[in-house]
């Protein structure tokens, strides 16, 4: 018996639209994770890229539980002498770009590299219900049914 491993013309891409309104985001994040980079499908092999193209809409209205929208604190420095900025995950959700909050909880957990970089590129967020992508007919993924904890 021998290893399957799949090839890059093997491969096919599946275009899945999720909706974020009222689902962790944590939990959200890890599920299009696994979608990305393809561990969902029988015939994942690590050094390909397997995944999926996710659509993600309505990433403004993510839940965060606990105290995170006030606590959880993204740093960043300008390159200038005391250029040390920070910004909670709640200032991002009300501020102009919301969908940031879900692009880096991802990438966060995604391989490091030029393949992790191909793999968030099949990732589109909108913090809104419409997105630029009906030509490819998206499939419906609903992240809330898979786990009565996604959504409370």
């Amino acid at each position: 018996m021998k290893t399957y491993s799949a090839k890059p013309k093997d491969v096919e891409n599946k275009w899945l639209v999720v909706d974020a309104e009222g689902v962790s985001l944590g939990r959200l994040a890890g599920q299009i994770a696994l979608r990305l980079r393809g561990k969902h499908k029988p015939q994942y092999t690590p050094h390909i890229d397997c995944g999926d193209n996710i659509v993600v809409i309505n990433a403004e209205k993510v839940r965060l539980t606990g105290r995170k929208a006030e606590q959880d604190i993204f740093y960043w420095h300008t390159g200038y002498p005391g250029g040390i900025k920070q910004r909670t995950k709640g200032q991002i959700l009300k501020g102009k770009h919301p969908e940031r909050v879900i692009e880096k909880a991802v990438e966060r957990m995604m391989p490091e590299g030029p393949m992790g970089a191909a793999m968030l590129r099949k990732l589109h967020v909108y913090p809104g219900d419409a997105h630029p992508h009906t030509a490819q007919k998206p499939e419906k993924l609903d992240i809330a049914a898979l786990n009565p904890k996604n959504k409370r």
